[in-house]
């Protein structure tokens, strides 16, 4: 690709009267997406779980675009309670979502269940984006053009789905074997509700997905010790979160980009770069897998789509 054509974030188009939710938009790549959505004058929700974070990353926002609409609203993705509160507080009082970026994520944590009783990162990862993206079903159908836009990995490469113990039980559970198929778990809902809005002939909704490469964020905390290990060395080739910010927002607002597509950093093994269309793993377009994962999700969360 020539420099001429890369694009970056001067891209974004004039995000006046719409308005985006981004999960998790209190640091990393997160926190970049939500400032420049805020830029392009979107209404921007951060939703995150701990407060005090939250209204940091806010004052953060609000240094670098004073004239920001953009608000604070907790949810804990681990909580279905939560995520139903959230969307039910949400649809009261926007009248419309436009974008909506399942971004949030935990990885490579010590074993541990989400208050509903899932293992920790498909529980929070794929499980509670999938919840809230249905209890968001009527906002996201009220915009005349709306999308969904899910935060997957390289690390889905190495995924696999085991139907018959999808959620890792302690005597079963390995780090990043639980990592990366909650975001291979995260390409197979986003493929299969484009499938799905295909066959229900809804055109007013797109499922997209992004991943930002290698990128500067928090998730190696998640991972205690050893996190705080690799932190020093991981920082010698990884790209800013800045950087990583770009696939999720090409995908966010390109007009161009469609539902189905999948967008990551244009450089050797999609580490860093500027944001394209990238392919995924043979495993992510399974179609009878992502029925699979779609119907058991379903009856995990008890939250169907009904399109």
């Amino acid at each position: 690709m020539e420099n001429s054509e890369r694009w970056t974030a001067s891209d974004i188009p004039d995000l006046a009267g719409k308005t985006a939710i981004i999960t998790g938009g209190n640091s990393g790549v997160g926190l970049e997406t939500a400032i420049e959505l805020a830029r392009h004058r979107a209404t921007t929700i951060i939703a995150c779980r701990s407060s005090s974070r939250g209204e940091s990353a806010l004052r953060r926002i609000r240094e670098s675009v004073p004239t920001s609409q953009v608000a604070l609203m907790q949810l804990d993705l681990g909580d279905l309670a939560s995520i139903g509160t959230f969307a039910e507080s949400f649809i009261a009082e926007y009248q419309g979502l436009d974008l909506l970026v399942n971004n949030a994520g935990i990885m490579a944590t010590p074993y541990r269940t989400t208050k509903d009783g899932f293992e920790s990162q498909v529980g929070t990862n794929h499980l509670g984006h999938f919840a809230l993206t249905c209890k968001l079903m009527p906002a996201l159908s009220a915009a005349p053009s709306s999308r969904v836009v899910n935060v997957s990995s390289i690390g889905h490469r190495s995924g696999e789905i085991d139907f018959d113990e999808l959620l890792l039980s302690r005597s079963n559970y390995k780090r990043t074997r639980a990592y990366s198929r909650s975001k291979l778990a995260n390409l197979l809902f986003t493929y299969e509700m484009h499938r799905r809005l295909e066959r229900a002939q809804i055109e007013s909704i797109s499922s997209l997905a992004a991943h930002p490469g290698v990128a500067r964020t928090n998730l190696l905390t998640g991972m205690g010790f050893v996190g705080w290990l690799l932190k020093p060395v991981a920082a010698l080739f990884i790209q800013s979160a800045k950087m990583g910010a770009l696939p999720i927002l090409r995908a966010s607002t390109d007009p161009d980009a469609q539902g189905g597509q999948y967008y990551g950093p244009d450089k050797a093994h999609e580490r860093s770069g500027f944001p394209v269309v990238v392919s995924s793993s043979p495993d992510s377009h399974d179609e009878d897998s992502a029925r699979r994962l779609w119907e058991q999700s379903e009856e995990l969360t008890g939250l169907t789509f009904g399109f």
